[in-house]
Formats: C-alpha cells, sequence, structure tokens
C-alpha cells in the first residue's frame, strides 16, 4: 500500500513538472528574431517625431503638467491606477542609467511590439504593447531615432505597487496568449488608403482603445465592444463611446472630428476636458491628413 501510494505521488509531482514546464514553454517571453530589426536603415526623424505624438508617450511618460519643452522630458509620469494595481511608467528618456539610452533596437523594439523587456521579462500590459504591436518596424526605429534625441534625465521612477498575484510576471505570458494579437481590430475597406492610415493610427500607435473598449476581469478587451466606451480606470466616471452611433461624437462630421483633435473644441464650441486634454495635445502635432484619416476611421467603423 505504501509503495503505491508514493508511486501515485512520484506520478503527481512528475505530472505537475512536466505541467509547469510545458506552461513556461508556452508562456515564456517571445521577443522577434534579430532579423526583425535589421537593414532599416538610418531613422527619418521626421516621421519618427509624428509616431511620437500619435503614441502618446508624452501623456504617461512625462511629469504631470508639464508645458512646454519640458514636456518631452520623459523622466516618468502620473501613477496609473487600476483594479491590478498602481502603476508607474518608467523613464524612458535617453539616459544610459536611469532611461533607455542604453537599449538597442531590438530591444526597444521587442518593448514596443512583444511586450519584453530588455532584461528578458514580460512586460505589464498597462504599457500598450498590444496596440503597439500593430506597428511597422520602420515607425518602430524612426521613433527610436527620434527619441534618442530628446532631453535625458537622471531621475529613477518608482517601481509599481502591485498585490499577489498580480506581482507575478510569468502569468502575463498567459495573458498574451490570450489578447496580444497584430491581427486587425476591426474589419474596415483598407483599399481606400486615408481609412487603412485612419486604422493604423488608431489601432495602433494611437492605442485608442486602451481607455476607449471595455475589459474583461482578465484585463483584455471585450470581443464585439471596440471603442465602445469603458469605466476609468481610475474610477472617476466613464471613458466615452467613440463609434458612430455614441452620443458623444456619433452626430459630428468626419472634419468636426479633425478640428476637435486640432484645435480642442467641439461643435459646440465645448472644450476637450479630462484626461483627453493631454491627448488632443499630441494630435494636435499631426499633420492634417493624419488628423483626417483618423476622422475617417472613426466614422467607418461599427456603430455601438
Amino acid at each position: 500500500m505504501g509503495r503505491r501510494i508514493r508511486k501515485l505521488v512520484s506520478g503527481l509531482v512528475f505530472l505537475g513538472l512536466v505541467g509547469g514546464a510545458a506552461f513556461w514553454w508556452v508562456t515564456k517571453p517571445a521577443p522577434w528574431a534579430a532579423d526583425h530589426w535589421e537593414g532599416l536603415g538610418e531613422p527619418d526623424l521626421a516621421n519618427g517625431e509624428q509616431i511620437f505624438w500619435a503614441g502618446g508617450c508624452v501623456s504617461c511618460h512625462a511629469k504631470r503638467g508639464s508645458e512646454g519643452d519640458a514636456r518631452l522630458v520623459l523622466a516618468g509620469g502620473p501613477p496609473l491606477k487600476s483594479p491590478f494595481g498602481t502603476f508607474h511608467a518608467p523613464n524612458i528618456s535617453p539616459d544610459e542609467t536611469a532611461g533607455i539610452g542604453g537599449w538597442t533596437l531590438a530591444e526597444f523594439g521587442n518593448a514596443m511590439t512583444r511586450g519584453v523587456g530588455r532584461n528578458g521579462e514580460h512586460l505589464y500590459p498597462s504599457f500598450p504593447y498590444a496596440s503597439y504591436a500593430r506597428m511597422a518596424p520602420k515607425d518602430i526605429n524612426d521613433l527610436w531615432g527620434y527619441m534618442r534625441t530628446l532631453p535625458k534625465s537622471s531621475d529613477v521612477a518608482p517601481g509599481h505597487e502591485l498585490p499577489f498575484p498580480y506581482n507575478m510576471r510569468l502569468a502575463l505570458g498567459g495573458w498574451k496568449l490570450l489578447f496580444l494579437t497584430d491581427k486587425p481590430r476591426v474589419a474596415v475597406d483598407t483599399s481606400d488608403p486615408k481609412l487603412g492610415r485612419g486604422q493604423y493610427l488608431v489601432e495602433g500607435p494611437g492605442h485608442c482603445g486602451e481607455c476607449h473598449t471595455p475589459r474583461n476581469a482578465l484585463g483584455g478587451f471585450e470581443p464585439g465592444q471596440w471603442l465602445a466606451g469603458a469605466p476609468n480606470p481610475e474610477g472617476k466616471g466613464r471613458i466615452p463611446n467613440i463609434t458612430p452611433g455614441s452620443k458623444s461624437i456619433g452626430g459630428w462630421s468626419a472634419s468636426d472630428i479633425a478640428s476637435y483633435l486640432e484645435t480642442g473644441f467641439t461643435p459646440e464650441f465645448d472644450s476637450v476636458g479630462g484626461s483627453m486634454v493631454e491627448v488632443q495635445k499630441n494630435m494636435a502635432k499631426l499633420t492634417a491628413a493624419d488628423r483626417e484619416a483618423i476622422a475617417a476611421y472613426l466614422k467607418a467603423i461599427p456603430t455601438l
């Protein structure tokens, strides 16, 4: 009897080890192969600057209330409170020690599009790599080149404040299996270059869905609810629905949306408010053509 129990226990331990190893293998960090980032040439800094503003880097990584050139000091921004704990945006200035100045293009690109840190660790999706995964390698290269021209800061941002089990990064591999994809969020007529560009900007660098799409209990987007509005993760109010059928911008024309992104004024001459203030400042830096592309996309997506 004792021998049978020992065999049973040994078998269960063996199965547990095999299962654990299989889970680790399937969910381990998966950066791109090195050649994914090769042959991109010298960065186009002008395009890199446009991608920088489209990506909203300032909104999370600059000090709260920064204005003018101070917005370009990416020393780490305000805390992001969530149901999983409080996240702190790191220093991503070109400082070699406190920031990412010592990183390579491949390390930067893998963080942006695969959620893999410089040391091979999973990154938390409070950093919107689930959206940035759609970004073209050329744009990543151009963005990287532009960011290396920005001011350095030696400030060290605080670490995340996460309770167990959310402080266990291993589980993020499972999250990525469920939710990390570079596929389009919705179907639009990408034979129209304007719509294709708008989809790229909104679903990729613009990461609009990160705030405007509701999430499930695991923090992934609710299927079929793209840009349908969501609770404010900080607990105050609600992020609006921005689909064509919404009460917020559903009645606006594409020109109205583009103008709002440029000026911060609604068709009723109300002004932008809340967290959208920082977003609008970024959108105002884009070309008129890109703002028009974003507006065209927002008028073309499914009504919710």
